[in-house]
């Protein structure tokens, strides 16, 4: 009777564990260290140059929670992450499957619709803060050249329009990376499906309503779930371009965490806003994910 080849359930075999032994402790050390740190630093008082004073327990917690400018930023930051996810999902998913399509100049399209994911978000945001300048941006000149304004305006100088500003750029910047995703969950959906929908006299809408975004729904959620912790924790855009400004107009958690800790010279503080965006992330993502349908997993 030949022997039975050991099945592993939940348990790796010694010799692979002995392998990735290595790999797991370094991802184990790049992890937790940090995370011990900013435990660490969220429970003392801190000097400005990270000389530990004392314990203080919950006492930065409280003065942040306590904080408007963090209640601020705090609902700044979930209209900053729902507007750019969900403008991103709302033009990507008709791009997908517009790419998706076989029409003469398909690869080319695809090519430029992905272009803007090989610029590095910091260059990009420069460039964008170059084009709203109020003395010479491209959108002025434009606009003036229309006749649609007859000065140039400070896009940048007030949070009502430098705000809109930044969210729409969140949106064009996250286009590439989810289109991807949706296309690799396009292409995994058979054309038979469709050719049978046809035969029944399904239209295109109809197609796209009762096959593509149900058999699409696992993908989505993949990307709504990435870009939310991408965007969430959002730097270069807001702080390239207005810094949290003016008058702390556009300031998100991360960016007002950068400000506390580097400008202001509060570390402590800075690391317990850090915990408490780490637990709204992880609660966000575990109720989205909890309240998604069992056949969309």
């Amino acid at each position: 009777m030949a022997a039975r080849r050991p099945t592993v359930i939940g348990v790796l075999p010694f010799p692979v564990l002995v392998m990735i032994a290595p790999s797991l402790l370094l991802a184990a050390f790049v992890i937790l260290y940090p995370l011990w740190e900013i435990l660490r630093l969220s429970v003392h008082e801190i000097s400005r140059f990270g000389l530990v004073r004392g314990f203080v327990g919950w006492d930065n917690f409280t003065a942040v929670l306590a904080d408007p400018s963090f209640r601020a930023s705090l609902w700044r930051t979930l209209v900053w992450t729902g507007a750019v996810v969900g403008g991103t999902l709302v033009v990507s998913v008709p791009t997908a499957v517009i790419l998706n399509m076989d029409f003469a100049g398909r690869g080319l399209a695809r090519a430029v619709v992905m272009l803007p994911w090989s610029v590095s978000l910091s260059m990009a945001s420069i460039v964008w803060l170059w084009s709203f300048n109020a003395d010479y941006g491209l959108i002025n000149t434009l606009l003036q050249s229309l006749g649609l304004i007859a000065r140039g305006v400070p896009w940048m100088a007030r949070p009502e329009t430098a705000f809109p500003i930044e969210i729409a750029i969140g949106v064009i910047v996250s286009i590439p990376f989810t289109t991807t995703i949706l296309l690799g969950g396009l292409s995994s959906i058979p054309g038979d499906i469709y050719e049978a929908a046809r035969i029944d006299g399904a239209g295109p809408w109809l197609q796209f309503r009762a096959l593509t975004l149900p058999l699409l729904r696992s993908f989505i959620n993949i990307a709504v779930v990435l870009n939310i912790i991408h965007v969430f924790n959002s730097f270069p855009i807001i702080w390239i371009m207005t810094q949290g400004g003016p008058d702390d107009g556009t300031h998100i958690l991360i960016t007002y965490l950068y400000d506390l800790a580097f400008r202001l010279g509060k570390p402590g503080p800075a690391a317990a806003i850090s915990l408490i965006m780490l637990a709204i992330l992880f609660v966000f993502t575990f109720l989205y994910l909890r309240l998604q349908p069992k056949d969309a997993n």
